[in-house]
């Protein structure tokens, strides 16, 4: 009989191992051998007996109060308690199911096409279910099937137009990880995850830490574009009503900025290169095909 996953432990081990003894104003005598916090200082910081903080840590004791889970979030420095608690909602597991067949209402399909932005479909396991030419020609990657926590770790192509790579990669793991919550069990997720962990030793040890946090619905990007050189754009990610997290991704620079011109200049190249009959580049995809200068933004 397959014994049901330790989440809250998991949780507990990781996030405490990140928080030093400085950081929970405890004063360090002599050698310590363990990184971060002792589970007894959890306890006496939380204000709950060290036993009872080891029978958590284990998995003996699934159902701690609010009340304890809040002060336990307090001395582990969470900013934001709601993947905590929802790991002990008390919700049934499923197990065994099959993989999630996401599906983009039709009319958000419809309204993506007819976007004059780069615009894409993200599923809750960061797939691209459906994206438009223009998202498509910012990047090839950014094409139905593929998936954003894959191309970022493993394409190198598509890692290299984040220069900020380190900060957009632990921001996906979290959000990742707080967009599947607690199934662990999801066939999906496995894959994924083992995927991953095997090829990419930064994502499994990022994945290790067990940072959780909300996909952020709007950003500023600063991508170096491998034909635009530098283009910021800002993103915006608005969940698609009456679908299980299925996200709706814009990016649209300032009006007026030299990013607005270099993404007008993308999309005229590209719908140049789509229209039936052309025979030749026009100076504008031209350009395009040549890789900027060494040194310039352009």
């Amino acid at each position: 009989m397959d014994r049901e996953p330790n989440l809250l432990g998991e949780y507990l081990r990781a996030r405490r191992e990140l928080v030093t003894p400085e950081q929970a104003g405890i004063p360090v005598l002599g050698q310590r051998r363990v990184p971060g916090l002792r589970r007894e200082e959890v306890a006496m910081l939380a204000g709950i007996s060290a036993e009872y903080y080891l029978r958590l840590e284990q998995g003996r004791d699934r159902n701690p109060s609010v009340q304890v889970l809040q002060a336990i979030a307090r001395v582990l420095h969470l900013d934001d308690d709601t993947y905590l608690l929802s790991l002990v909602d008390g919700r049934p597991r499923r197990r065994n199911r099959r993989p999630r067949r996401e599906v983009v209402p039709p009319s958000t399909a419809r309204l993506v096409e007819t976007l004059d932005l780069p615009a894409f479909v993200e599923g809750r396991y960061l797939d691209v279910l459906v994206a438009n030419p223009l998202a498509t020609a910012f990047s090839p990657r950014l094409t139905t099937g593929r998936n954003r926590l894959r191309d970022l770790f493993l394409d190198q192509a598509e890692a290299a137009m984040f220069p900020a790579w380190e900060q957009t990669t632990a921001g996906l793991v979290a959000s990742f990880r707080n967009s599947v919550g607690t199934d662990a069990d999801d066939p999906r997720v496995i894959e994924l995850v083992g995927e991953l962990s095997v090829a990419s030793p930064h994502f499994r040890q990022l994945w290790a830490r067990h940072d959780a946090g909300n996909r952020r619905t709007t950003a500023s990007i600063t991508f170096a574009h491998p034909q635009l050189g530098a283009i910021t754009l800002d993103r915006e990610k608005l969940l698609v009503n009456g679908t299980d997290g299925i996200m709706l991704v814009i990016y649209h620079p300032e009006p007026g900025s030299e990013s607005a011109d270099k993404l007008s200049l993308l999309a005229s190249a590209s719908l140049q290169s789509a229209t039936p009959g052309a025979t030749r580049a026009t100076s504008d995809s031209a350009w395009l095909s040549r890789p900027p200068a060494a040194g310039s933004s352009d």
